[in-house]
Parts: structure tokens; C-alpha cells; sequence
């Protein structure tokens, strides 16, 4: 069942834009963390951000999933990790390959449906703290890989999921993303890709994707010639068929939260999924304004963050011994 979503914009940030691009830069939300890298069964590594100070270990555990080329210093991440804290849990954010700031040891990297490391992570975390209620959030990209995985291993540790903003179907949201003001967002988030791209192939000089960068004018052309062929894709349609969450929404079986604004100017509304195929697990909450993981409230020089507000509120009800702070 589709939700109307509590969230409501205030008067200075109904744009899809203002929320999106003014939620970075008025977030003034600070934590301490530590690095713990974990080296993966192929021989590379994954970088985990651990806020301090940590919390007992009998306390919940949540772990966040960044969007495209995000890490721990996004700010919906630092205010999220930092809500989460407050309520006496154990956030951790797990840096896709690459994202940490230090290029990964192989090519291949991360994508929406790159599940295998988000897998090992969440089965290490299970192994180590085998009575600790576990959950995740997935931003963007990471809450569309968080629904395949949730999709693809229905028997997970996991009690509880959010995923917020998530691109359900990739080729609508390449398309949007290619028009209009919303191609700022593209070239920024391109001009990160190109350059993280960059730094790996500087210890694979020889790789016959070499020279191909400066010819890329999209997402969707760089899917095509990067994403989709260095992951085993045939090209940017088959990545986009394959790793949409929109048609894997209905196998999920773990207790889910998706928040999706309509106004996002990332996408458009064929990520929206119909309502008639949501699982009893999926509570899916649909706000008509909020754009790309905004959701401000409040007056400007004092905003409100929703999804701080929200997110744990919604945990906290699926975790009913840890709703208030001991």
C-alpha cells in the first residue's frame, strides 16, 4: 500500500531544487568516527565509518549505504549517523569501493545492483554481534541495492530497512536526469565519476577503457561505456533491466520503509511502483514535495531535517524494547 507521507514543505523550500541542493549546504551536523577496513574475499577492500562513541554492544546496529559517490561526509549521512547516535544506537556506514578516498585495487567498483559486498559486510556484522538487532538504510543508490539485496537474499539479518530516494528504475531516471536543470545534477555527479574512474585506471594503464572518458556526456552514455561492460553487463539497458528495485519490490519479505518525494528532480514518476504489487512488508510513503534526499522543514536559518525525525521513529516501532534511550 502507497502512504501519503506527515512530511510537508515549508514555505521557503517547496522547490524540488531548493530542497535538493540547499539540504547540503545548511546541514551543519558534526561526528566523530572510526575507520575499520575490511578486506574482502577477492582481494579487495571495503572501508566501514563507525560512530563514536560506540554504543554497548546489546544496542541496535544500523548500516547506512551512501548514494552515487557519496561517503561519510555527506551531509544526509553525518545527520542521519548522528540521529541515530542520539537514540543510543550503533550507526556504521559501509563506503561502496572507491568511496572512501582511496581508489579500490581492481576495476570494478560498485553500481545499483552490486550486492555481494553489502552481503559479506552484514554477514561479518551478524557473525560478530550475534544478538544485536541489526537494520539498514540505503540512500539513492544504495537504497536501490538495498532492495535487490533485500530482494535477492529474503533470508538476511536484517530486522528492518529504509530505503530513501532510490532510482526503483534506472533507465526513467537516466533520461530525467538528462533534461533540463537537473542536468547540473548530472554533470557534477558525472565530473566525481570521471575522476574517481581516473584514479583506478591509474593502476591499470593498459586497460582498454583508457582514453575514453572525455567523450562522455551523461550518466546513461557512461553506464554504457564504463558500468554496464566492466561488471558484466552487456550495455547500459541490460544494467538498467537487471538492477531496477522497482520489479523487485514485491520479493521482499523484511519489514521495509521506502520515502520517495514525486517532486525528485533525479527521477520521475515511473519509479513510483503500483500499489496493488507491494508486499504486506513494504510500507512505502510517498511525499508530493521533499526532491532528492531534502525533506527540510523549519525556517531557513534553522531548518529541520525529516528524515532525522522519521527514520528513527519508524526503527524505533520495529524494535519496541530499544524506543527510548537507556
Amino acid at each position: 500500500m502507497i502512504h501519503p507521507s506527515r512530511f510537508h514543505s515549508p514555505w521557503w523550500a517547496r522547490n524540488p531544487h531548493v530542497q535538493t541542493i540547499m539540504a547540503k549546504y545548511l546541514h551543519r551536523t558534526r561526528i566523530n568516527y572510526r575507520r575499520e577496513r575490511l578486506e574482502l574475499p577477492d582481494g579487495d577492500f571495503v572501508d566501514l565509518a563507525w560512530a563514536l562513541p560506540e554504543t554497548d554492544k546489546r544496542r541496535p546496529l544500523v548500516l547506512l549505504f551512501h548514494g552515487l559517490e557519496g561517503c561519510v561526509e555527506s551531509h544526509y549521512a553525518k545527520g542521519m549517523m548522528a540521529a541515530l547516535h542520539r537514540q543510543g544506537w550503533q550507526p556504521v556506514l559501509m563506503h561502496f569501493r572507491g568511496c572512501s578516498g582511496e581508489p579500490n585495487r581492481y576495476l570494478q567498483a560498485y553500481h545499483s545492483g552490486a550486492i555481494e559486498d553489502p552481503h559479506y559486510v552484514l554477514a561479518l556484522l551478524r557473525d560478530r554481534y550475534p544478538e544485536r538487532p541489526m537494520a539498514a538504510i540505503g540512500y539513492s543508490l544504495g537504497g536501490n541495492m538495498l532492495v535487490n539485496y533485500l530482494a535477492e537474499h529474503p533470508r538476511n539479518p536484517l530486522s528492518a530497512a529504509v530505503v530513501i530516494s532510490a532510482p526503483l528504475q534506472l533507465a526513467a531516471c537516466a533520461d530525467r536526469i538528462n533534461r533540463g536543470f537537473s542536468r547540473c545534477y548530472q554533470r557534477y555527479l558525472l565530473g566525481r565519476m570521471k575522476f574517481n574512474w581516473q584514479q583506478r585506471l591509474r593502476r591499470h594503464p593498459h586497460h582498454q577503457w583508457q582514453g575514453k572518458l572525455d567523450r562522455i556526456r551523461s550518466l546513461r552514455e557512461f553506464d554504457d561505456k564504463i558500468t554496464a561492460p566492466v561488471h558484466g553487463f552487456r550495455d547500459a539497458e541490460d544494467y538498467y533491466r537487471r538492477c531496477s528495485g522497482l520489479y523487485k519490490l514485491p520479493n521482499i519479505s523484511t519489514p521495509t520503509l521506502v520515502i520517495h518525494a514525486a517532486d525528485d528532480p533525479f527521477m520521475n514518476d515511473a519509479v513510483i511502483p503500483d500499489a496493488s504489487e507491494l508486499p504486506p512488508a513494504v510500507t512505502y510513503e510517498l511525499s508530493r514535495t521533499g526532491g532528492h534526499v531534502g525533506f527540510m522543514q523549519g525556517p531557513p536559518w534553522r531548518p529541520r531535517y525529516w528524515l532525522e525525525q522519521r527514520v528513527p521513529q519508524w526503527l524505533a516501532e520495529q524494535w519496541p524494547p530499544y524506543q527510548e534511550k537507556t
